[in-house]
């Protein structure tokens, strides 16, 4: 059995970069992927977004020699943070 600290099956890594972001509804804004792991990711907006809700993501690398991230993931929860609100998404998607 796993102890608590392994008890996911893919580690997160830390990212804290900008990322672009697209609703179902078309409407583009910006917000902070603060980690990342190979079925999700953790991300901080400013606005609330319902969990069920699909977004388009393009997270662009430090480094011109690697291309962008961009996926289709769900929101699994939004919870308030400062300004702002956490979001806690599952990646249905890597389109690139």
């Amino acid at each position: 059995m796993k102890d608590y600290s392994e008890k996911r099956d893919f580690h997160r890594m830390q990212v804290n970069s900008e990322i672009e972001i697209t609703d179902s509804q078309g409407n583009q804004f910006r917000g902070v992927c603060r980690d990342l792991s190979a079925t999700g990711m953790q991300l901080y907006v400013d606005r609330e977004i319902a969990p069920g809700e699909e977004l388009r993501t393009v997270l662009h690398p430090s480094s011109d020699q690697f291309p962008p991230l961009e996926t289709v993931c769900e929101v699994i929860r939004c919870e308030p943070e400062g300004d702002g609100f956490l979001l806690g998404t599952n990646i249905s998607e890597v389109t690139r």
